[in-house]
């Protein structure tokens, strides 16, 4: 578990980056780097390098954000009961560094069922070679 300081996360991430990843902010829909990115590789934790996601789970959700059906392993991601904004959801965050990475949901395809509608402010991608 990493143990920075809010200065030293502001010294890491961009003034967008802190807000999403540190304050559990939201890009604007469609507007993420890896929302239409179609590059084979690892997705990574924007804050720590965890391996979090794999290109080959990643489908077109239409909802504006990067989705995945299941995380590279569930080790390192965690899932906190979300209950801002007047709805209850399912946080995503980083095992590692508590980085808020976006919110799962019960509606993905198969065969997990689930979407992980993440923001690419979150993610660095690591291409394959």
């Amino acid at each position: 578990m990493s143990h920075k300081t809010d200065q030293d996360w502001q010294s890491k991430l961009t003034a967008d980056e802190f807000r999403i990843c540190r304050e559990k902010g939201t890009e604007a829909a469609f507007s993420g780097l890896y929302n239409d990115c179609k590059t084979n590789g690892i997705y990574r934790c924007k804050c720590c390098d965890t391996p979090l996601f794999e290109s080959d789970t990643k489908y077109d959700s239409g909802s504006g954000w990067p989705s995945f059906w299941k995380p590279l392993s569930t080790d390192n991601i965690k899932e906190n009961k979300d209950i801002s904004y007047g709805m209850t959801r399912i946080e995503v965050v980083c095992a590692n560094c508590d980085c808020h990475l976006g919110h799962v949901f019960e509606d993905g395809p198969q065969p997990s069922g689930l979407r992980y509608c993440i923001n690419s402010a979150s993610l660095n991608l690591e291409p394959k070679e």
